[in-house]
């Protein structure tokens, strides 16, 4: 009888055991996986230096305004740029600075010479930039100094060739392409004003002939971002 007493004492121990880590085995949450955040691409920054290349044309029209007369003008260019952005937010503002070289030509027959011709050999521009920034990309609006030379002929007559300061304003689209680089395309309206001319371009002594020229460029460039 004692015997049978002992043995049945272990055995509610053992029984009681084993239902309090059952009890313990459910009251601990189930082990979960951790989850992994999803990957966020870095927002795109405009802030800082670019160096770059750009090539186009343009096409625009020249007024002789003591023959008188007005004819097209047109050719290509070719040349660099260098400018600094800082954005805020959204905004992108910023400085720019292009020289290219130019090949603008245009002649016209003249009641007063043999041939008008007008040509101008390189544009250089210094311009303020805004735009609004889409991530990778960026519309913008500039404008601002423009300087290049305005050269005026008549037949074998001297001519004269003066650089002028004049004004731009246009616009553009820049967008990040890889890396460190970023593509553009802009359009630009130049006004070079005008440059007095008279004998030297055919004109009678005492009659005034100013030489205006004005512009339509239209260029595409590759920008490194420092």
């Amino acid at each position: 009888m004692k015997r049978v007493l002992l043995t049945s004492a272990g055995l509610l121990a053992l029984a009681g055991l084993i239902g309090t880590a059952s009890a313990a085995d459910l009251s601990r949450p189930p082990p979960y996986a951790p989850v992994k955040a999803p990957y966020a691409a870095p927002v795109y920054n405009w802030t800082g230096f670019y160096a770059g290349i750009n090539g186009g044309g343009a096409w625009g029209s020249s007024t002789w305004s003591g023959v008188p007369s007005t004819f097209d003008v047109n050719g290509g260019m070719v040349g660099g740029q260098l400018g600094y952005n800082w954005q805020f937010g959204q905004f992108v503002y910023g400085l720019e600075g292009d020289a290219d070289w130019a090949f603008l030509r245009g002649s016209t027959p003249g009641a007063l010479c043999v041939t008008c011709s007008t040509k101008s050999d390189f544009l250089a521009t210094l311009r303020g930039r805004a735009g609004v920034a889409f991530d990778r990309f960026m519309p913008y609006v500039t404008g601002g100094l423009a300087v290049g030379n305005i050269r005026a002929t008549a037949a074998a007559l001297t001519g004269v060739d003066v650089t002028n300061a004049g004004w731009t304003v246009g616009g553009g689209i820049e967008f990040a392409i890889a890396g460190p680089w970023t593509a553009k395309v802009e359009y630009l309206y130049v006004d070079l004003g005008n440059t007095a001319c008279g004998v030297a371009c055919g004109a009678p002594v005492g009659v005034a002939n100013n030489v205006s020229l004005t512009e339509n460029v239209v260029r595409a460039g590759i920008n490194y971002r420092f």
